[in-house]
């Protein structure tokens, strides 16, 4: 199925594992960057300037249709029959303050590499916790574009973040221009989606063996701030 009524990637549209809670990286040394492709070390230790969006607070966007609660607890969306090309992203949860928010909840869901959402079982969708020092990480594919209501919908990621006392952030990340994967031209892709926002592009390196690595840090309210 197809997020926000959609049709299908190339038909015209009709007039759109488990982690441990909270301290759950500290046996990877928070090293929940995959082979140190992650944020910047100062901003692992909570100084610096978060990556992505230029350190404002992340903008939201529209969640969709197809957001499904109670997804597993897990780091690694690729489960048996997942194809496609490989994303390892890793990030930070930070404030206003550009201090680390740790155990903020972080929950991810996205269509595959032919442009179709799992809406019977959790397929490429799974929720997790930001470790100690608000880290996340992330194994997936890169998803596909799609007809949807508005449009075609270029590729992205479907996140919401909820921190304790704050309110829920609601967001969906993009690919830079010239990312390579199934054929796709990213960069007409991007530019004809009504509702991408480029502050939401993810940093990426890559590819290498066929498969990308990447960073974002969010920037949420929280209670105070």
């Amino acid at each position: 199925m197809r997020d926000d009524f959609d049709h299908g990637p190339d038909q015209d549209p009709d007039p759109d594992a488990a982690l441990d809670r909270r301290g759950r990286h500290a046996a990877d040394g928070d090293a929940a960057r995959p082979d140190g492709h992650g944020a910047a070390t100062a901003a692992e230790d909570g100084a610096g300037t978060p990556a992505g969006h230029g350190g404002q607070e992340t903008p939201t966007a529209a969640e969709g249709p197809l957001f499904k609660p109670e997804t597993p607890e897990r780091t690694d969306l690729i489960a048996p029959g997942v194809r496609g090309v490989e994303l390892e992203l890793a990030g930070h949860v930070y404030d206003l303050r550009r201090t680390p928010v740790p155990g903020a909840l972080i929950e991810f869901w996205q269509c595959d590499q032919n442009g179709d959402y799992d809406t019977s079982g959790f397929s490429l969708r799974g929720h997790q916790y930001t470790t100690h020092r608000g880290a996340f990480r992330l194994r997936t594919v890169i998803p596909r574009d799609y007809w949807g209501r508005w449009g075609r919908r270029a590729p992205h990621l479907h996140t919401r973040i909820h921190v304790p006392g704050g309110p829920l952030l609601v967001t969906q990340l993009y690919f830079p221009d010239d990312t390579q994967a199934y054929g796709r031209d990213f960069a007409a892709l991007n530019a004809m989606d009504p509702l991408i926002d480029r502050a939401c592009t993810l940093t990426l390196t890559g590819p290498l063996e066929g498969r990308y690595r990447g960073t974002f840090d969010f920037v949420v309210r929280t209670g105070g701030h």
